[in-house]
């Protein structure tokens, strides 16, 4: 634990991996969305008092979209056809957040029994010289901070 006022550098964005229970070698360029959000249940009481009051309602949690390089490997692929056909594959996967060393583990979001729920294909431009990148969004029923 860091001295009271002591500065501590935040770390950086671009140190992350992410592990999906059974795919190996998944690589990813941007992972984007990780939220909860605890929906509130408004009520008001009948009588002098305009107060509205609120409840604890329903968890949402926000879909997370991967950014990665199209490669050869028909992993995640072949994981989100499995939903278009009907048999969701959940799958458990962890966002790890690395130190500021690049290898150190920082922080870590767990993703309970994920799913893919979109697929978006890489822009092709023949002018161009960009990398071809594809995205995935992930579904998931809790998220866990590990």
């Amino acid at each position: 634990m860091p001295e009271t006022g002591a500065y501590v550098d935040p770390f950086n964005a671009y140190n992350f991996k992410l592990e999906i229970q059974g795919l190996e070698g998944a690589r990813f360029t941007e992972c984007t969305g990780i939220g909860i959000r605890v929906q509130d249940i408004r009520y008001r009481e009948a009588g002098i008092d305009p107060a509205v009051h609120r409840l604890v309602g329903p968890v949402e949690y926000a879909d997370i979209t991967l950014r990665y390089g199209l490669t050869g490997s028909m992993d995640l692929w072949n994981w989100f056809m499995t939903a278009v056909a009907g048999r969701v594959q959940r799958k458990n996967a962890s966002v790890v957040l690395l130190g500021n060393d690049g290898v150190t583990e920082a922080a870590r979001w767990n993703l309970i029994n994920a799913w893919p729920a979109a697929w978006h294909g890489a822009p092709l431009n023949a002018m161009g010289r960009e990398v071809a990148i594809e995205s995935l969004t992930l579904v998931f029923e809790k998220l866990e901070r590990g």
